[in-house]
């Protein structure tokens, strides 16, 4: 899954990317701006995605002066539940994720998804990195179990390789200086746990 498109998964097309746009924000934007959110295309381009989009009904366009039109979504129409779905879908994720490591045994200290889906420039081929701090009464068999189901489940969800980094407790205190770590508590994605626990850690590591 391309996390930074998520409507190729049906639409490679630059209607995807439009829809995407307009989808996880309730406002009304013109031609120019949402080229700028997308980054390619042209403007001429993206207004004519819109105004096709438009006679579908599931673009709402309105004149805001003589020569001006913003669009935004229909959310009324009979799509609007299944683009809004898919826009949403790397949030869907990590709920999904969640939702399972809230079912272990022994649940991490804090777990966090950082790397390029934490930053949303993940493309079909990124892995999905997952930093785990095992605590360490943790029982290692029943741990590494719970581990690999996350993964095998991550991947299936997503067709993305997922990838868990795991840290004891113990480690991460030794090595608060460490780059990986710095990097997953100035941008990791909160799965579960409190991320100012590693942010608290790092602090102290960048002050000795």
């Amino acid at each position: 899954m391309d996390a930074s498109r998520p409507l190729s998964v049906v639409t490679p097309t630059l209607d995807g990317d439009v829809l995407a746009r307009l989808a996880v924000v309730e406002r009304a934007f013109t031609p120019g701006q949402l080229q700028a959110m997308i980054g390619h295309a042209s403007v001429s381009g993206v207004r004519k995605v819109l105004n096709r989009l438009a006679d579908q009904g599931i673009v709402d366009a309105r004149p805001v002066s003589k020569v001006a039109i913003t669009y935004s979504l229909n959310r009324d129409h009979v799509a609007a539940e299944a683009i809004i779905s898919l826009a949403n879908a790397r949030d869907t994720l990590y709920a999904r994720m969640r939702g399972l490591i809230e079912q272990w045994t022994v649940p991490p200290t804090y777990a966090c998804v950082f790397g390029s889906w934490a930053r949303g420039q993940a493309t079909i081929d990124s892995d999905i990195d997952v930093f785990l701090a095992r605590p360490e009464r943790a029982e290692i068999d029943t741990w590494d179990g719970d581990v690999a189901a996350l993964e095998h489940a991550t991947t299936r969800w997503t067709g993305n390789d997922a990838r868990a980094l795991v840290l004891t407790e113990s480690v991460i205190h030794d090595a608060p200086r460490d780059p990986v770590l710095v990097s997953v508590a100035t941008e990791g994605r909160d799965l579960y746990g409190d991320s100012g626990w590693l942010r608290q850690i790092v602090r102290k590591g960048a002050g000795r």
